[in-house]
């Protein structure tokens, strides 16, 4: 029976996604042998970094992928970098298929006046730090002053609001990076003001986030009923389920009795942000109003989750801030799934079908299977985490989070996560 090898860059959910693909196509006359290289010594990408940690059922997931990593054929190998520990050329001609599944770690810039002051930030920094990326351990966003600025209109500038917003305490039973918990209980931020430059019809957020906000036990949650109103008119009698469904969840918030807590999460809608203002730090946030006036916010942290890039590999064609690809196929064995394939779009499960459709086209265009080659010799650093050393990982984690009654305390620094792997 032939087995291909197949290489598969970046262990978050388009990675496992591609590789259960894969592992889902294996027949009597097909089989995989597939290795997993991830630059972290920690698997699961977003699932660990990226998703809200008071949100944890959709971390569940994470079971999926350790069902992926402990089927027969796959190897695991953490804490190794593309284009520093072996090359994409090295991968290219050692195994039948790479597939890039780097997803897309870089915030997109406004391009506005004062985007660059201190005090401005990405989520692509904040949203990391508060979920213990080794990366961002040391990142020291602006916490002290009374009022901050989220612009953006999708899950995640309204994840990095309600960190903001949200009484610490309430963190107290996640796995948040105990860093950024200690920082937010110092934070002198009371009031949070998330802008969308288009209505509330058009914005990106899901209905279940939606109505998860009112559950917040110390936060008013503000939305002008006038704004909802005027979206329910332009959607019209029949809009698409997923708008009306928004909508719906608005209108509930906008109908919310307010002024009862000290920390507030405000929405404004059809605000274009123009330029940030401050003696070298932003103290200011200048809008343009749907009427074409000027409104101005007076804040010291700006936060923009406006999208995601993805981080350039040598070797591989980006254009857009994607990898330059047709359907997936990148070049002669090279597949790209995920963000780093269409862009910061979907949830975590619109990665599953994405990486089927890209997977099939991987095994119709597979030729005679190379010789194997055994990934370890050609990797040049000595402190690779396996399988078992992320397992070894995973369980010193928890075993740490549970007198605390949390799922888990992650280390935060690489020196402490390769010790708890036993390297």
């Amino acid at each position: 029976m032939p087995q291909y090898k197949v290489a598969i860059v970046g262990a978050g959910p388009a990675g496992y996604f591609a590789a259960q693909a894969l592992q889902n196509l294996q027949t009597d006359d097909l089989s995989f042998a597939i290795d997993m290289i991830e630059r972290l010594p920690t698997p699961w990408g977003l699932v660990r970094s990226g998703v809200a940690p008071d949100h944890p059922k959709i971390k569940t997931v994470s079971k999926v992928f350790e069902k992926v990593a402990t089927a027969e054929g796959f190897s695991l190998y953490g804490n190794v970098e593309l284009g520093t520990d072996i090359s994409i050329d090295v991968l290219k001609a050692k195994y039948d298929a790479v597939v890039i599944a780097t997803g897309s770690a870089t915030g997109k810039k406004l391009g506005i006046a004062g985007e660059d002051l201190p005090g401005s930030i990405s989520a692509a920094q904040f949203v990391p730090w508060y979920n213990g990326h080794p990366d961002f351990a040391d990142f020291n966003p602006e916490l002290n002053c009374e009022t901050a600025v989220v612009i953006g209109a999708g899950n995640v500038a309204m994840d990095v609001a309600r960190i903001l917003a949200l009484e610490p305490a309430e963190l107290d039973e996640t796995d948040t990076a105990l860093h950024a918990i200690d920082a937010l209980r110092k934070s002198n931020i009371r009031k949070v003001v998330i802008s969308a430059r288009r209505g509330p019809e058009h914005a990106a957020f899901t209905s279940p986030e939606l109505r998860d906000l009112p559950k917040l036990e110390h936060t008013n949650v503000v939305m002008n009923p006038a704004d909802i109103a005027a979206a329910l008119e332009r959607a019209g009698d029949e809009p698409e389920k997923e708008v009306r469904n928004n909508l719906e969840a608005m209108r509930l918030i906008s109908e919310l009795e307010q002024g009862k807590h000290a920390r507030t999460m405000e929405f404004q809608f059809l605000h274009t942000p123009t330029e940030f203002r401050g003696n070298g730090k932003v103290e200011e946030v200048v809008f343009t109003t749907s009427a074409g006036e000027e409104k101005v916010i007076k804040c010291g942290l700006v936060i923009t989750a406006i999208g995601y890039e993805a981080d350039p590999i040598s070797g591989i064609p980006y254009e857009k801030g994607k990898v330059l690809n047709s359907d997936g196929r990148v070049s002669e064995n090279v597949y790209v799934v995920g963000w780093a394939k269409r862009g910061p779009s979907g949830v975590i499960g619109t990665n599953k079908s994405d990486a089927a459709d890209v997977m099939n086209l991987l095994v119709a265009d597979l030729n005679e299977p190379k010789p194997l080659t055994e990934l370890t010799s050609l990797i040049t650093t000595n402190k690779v985490i396996s399988q078992s050393h992320w397992q070894s990982i995973n369980a010193a984690e928890i075993a740490a989070g549970e007198p605390h009654g949390k799922p888990r305390i992650k280390a935060v620094s690489r020196e402490e996560l390769l010790r708890l792997g036993g390297l």
